[in-house]
């Protein structure tokens, strides 16, 4: 199990929200932590310590006024640690090659791919022929509805019709090269993780995958390693130290690394 390093940036700001409170309209989101410092201070510090795969994700669409300034912290993150970290947010294939000649390891994508609530086998060999199977990351975060956990886009805020199975895991793997799954419901409460889900993720185990959402303690963290099968990596946000939280970094690092 591998610790993924995380900047979320939000209306030009580095932040942790709670995920199911993010609005486009107006640019709003319930904070749980405001960062004083940039996206760039952030990668320098997981560069440090050696830590790939993380990612930067923007939070504010295109359209939103704030959008440049989101977008100006993840360049200097990008540019502070090349290759290091994974880039998402409005990615599409106009734009995907900008963030990887930037710095970027790989982009990460989900509405572009899950259009009109279903999934968009057209635009997903777009996003391929851009970018690359192999560093397109796809975003599966979900949402729990009717006993099964359905991918949701814009920012959490559309369900799909498409509820995460080991078939769909399978089908969608033949087009990526890692997933990244937000537990959205859960996403910045620090109240646990959605262990049917991380049951699920344990039974796959055909490429790399990302979980993140509701780790609030080590036996959280413990948790995930036994549900995820030890192969399911793992994001800690707004319960880490860095993000002033309780859970301590070195401590989330150690933990992680071992065995």
């Amino acid at each position: 199990m591998e610790f993924r390093p995380c900047i979320d940036i939000h209306n030009g700001k580095v932040k942790q929200i709670v995920g199911g409170s993010l609005r486009d309209e107006g640019n709003e989101a319930r904070e749980n932590f405001v960062s004083g410092q940039d996206a760039a201070f952030y990668a320098e510090f997981y560069k440090a310590d050696g830590l790939k795969g993380g990612h930067v994700i923007l939070l504010n669409p295109p359209e939103s006024e704030y959008y440049e300034a989101s977008r100006e912290q993840a360049y200097r993150a990008l540019a502070a640690y090349p290759g290091g970290l994974q880039l998402g947010g409005g990615i599409r294939p106009e734009n995907g090659g900008d963030f990887l000649d930037r710095g970027a390891s790989h982009v990460i994508v989900t509405s572009y791919v899950f259009r009109d609530g279903r999934l968009n086998e057209q635009n997903l060999d777009r996003m391929v022929q851009a970018v690359g199977r192999e560093r397109l990351v796809l975003d599966l975060s979900c949402r729990a509805r009717d006993g099964a956990y359905y991918i949701v886009t814009d920012r959490w805020q559309k369900f799909t019709d498409l509820a995460l199975s080991l078939e769909l895991l399978d089908k969608l793997a033949a087009s990526c090269g890692e997933f990244l799954i937000h537990a959205a419901d859960v996403e910045g409460k620090r109240g646990g993780i959605e262990k049917p889900l991380l049951e699920l993720l344990g039974s796959f185990s055909q490429i790399p995958v990302t979980y993140a959402g509701g780790v609030g303690s080590f036996d959280d963290l413990e948790a995930v390693r036994q549900l995820g099968k030890g192969h399911v990596n793992i994001t800690v946000g707004s319960a880490l130290s860095l993000f002033g939280g309780d859970m301590d970094y070195r401590e989330v690092l150690r933990r992680c690394r071992k065995g």
